[in-house]
């Protein structure tokens, strides 16, 4: 018997009617099939994270923010994630509609392929003690929780840098790139790119530029003002104090992303934006 669980955006009717159309395909393969989202698909048994039985592949119906909820089972356990599009194209998902079929077939054979992506990991620090830790896919995030602006002072491997008063600072992987960061003015990274960014939001500085450094270099935020927080994905958080340190580093473990067939991400950065590659001149 193989295992195979299904994350479903239960807001989505696609993806309802999408994950029953595949689980159907998986069944017939002699896949016995799981879910932890808050939907009822027969066949497909519902149970909590912690009682999940070993697995083979984790498949998500929805957008990507579903897909990052799919990937701490994915992280947890080194298996593949899919992500199957619905219509929207994200950056995690896959680029073009394929059928159910052709996804179940997929898997079934194991001819997906995996594309591994970096993860960043954080530890709170506070008077000497660890407090808080957690690991992102997209972004870790040191934003205000009030309505002024948060003072950080960021170093990069034991050296200071700067020192902003700002809505807050992201550092984000490749993945992480065309998500929060871009929005906030970051570099876009191809996945292949071995390298973080680093930048602060609207900070109230002459210097403000993002910045790409190594995946190997140490990141410590410094909190100097109240009400900040910590957002990892936007799935994790929790409420920082003056005086606090956030460690950021690249993570130990990936997220093992699987797509159909081998992928050009200039092909998803095009699809995503509907970039005009024809040229105004219709070339």
């Amino acid at each position: 018997m193989r295992r195979a669980l299904l994350v479903i955006n239960p807001g989505r009717e696609a993806a309802i009617l999408a994950a029953q159309e595949l689980s159907s395909a998986l069944i017939a393969a002699n896949f016995e099939l799981f879910t932890i989202s808050d939907v009822e698909i027969a066949s497909v048994k519902k149970v909590a994270v912690k009682d999940l039985p070993e697995l083979e592949i984790v498949l998500v119906l929805g957008g990507d923010g579903t897909i990052l909820r799919g990937a701490e089972i994915s992280r947890q356990r080194n298996i593949p994630l899919l992500g199957i599009n619905l219509g929207h194209v994200g950056f995690l998902a896959e680029v073009e509609k394929s059928t159910t079929q052709e996804i179940a077939r997929s898997v079934i054979d194991k001819t997906f392929v995996i594309e591994p992506r970096i993860v960043l990991g954080y530890t709170v620090k506070r008077n000497g003690a660890d407090v808080a830790h957690g690991w992102a896919l997209n972004e870790i995030s040191v934003e205000r929780s009030g309505t002024t602006m948060v003072e950080l002072f960021l170093e990069i491997d034991g050296r200071p840098v700067s020192r902003w008063g700002c809505d807050g600072l992201i550092c984000a992987t490749p993945t992480g790139s065309t998500a929060y960061a871009f929005s906030a003015g970051g570099p876009i990274l191809w996945p292949q790119v071995d390298a973080l960014v680093v930048l602060p939001i609207a900070a109230h500085a002459l210097f403000s530029r993002p910045l790409v450094i190594s995946p190997e270099s140490q990141i410590i935020v410094g909190i100097e003002s109240m009400d900040a927080a910590i957002s990892a994905d936007a799935l994790r958080r929790f409420d920082l104090k003056a005086g606090d340190q956030v460690h950021i580093v690249k993570d130990a473990s990936i997220i093992k992303l699987a797509h159909l067939k081998d992928t050009v991400f200039s092909d998803r950065l095009v699809a995503k934006f509907k970039l005009p590659v024809q040229g105004w001149r219709g070339e």
